[in-house]
């Protein structure tokens, strides 16, 4: 199961760096996170303001 990062998003960028395997980029509008990459770790949701990291 991998997170996605929902419509809540802010793009302040705060999860960006905490992505152990780099799997989270600038969207458009929002930032994304590619599934095939994401290992499930939940770092991105711990560094989120507003949780917009969810698991899916």
């Amino acid at each position: 199961m991998a997170y996605f990062i929902n419509d809540d998003c802010i793009s302040c960028g705060a999860c960006e760096p905490e992505c152990p395997v780099s799997c989270i980029s600038e969207g458009d509008g929002i930032y994304v996170i590619d599934a095939d990459a994401c290992i499930d770790c939940g770092a991105c949701n711990s560094a989120c303001p507003v949780d917009a990291p969810q698991p899916e």
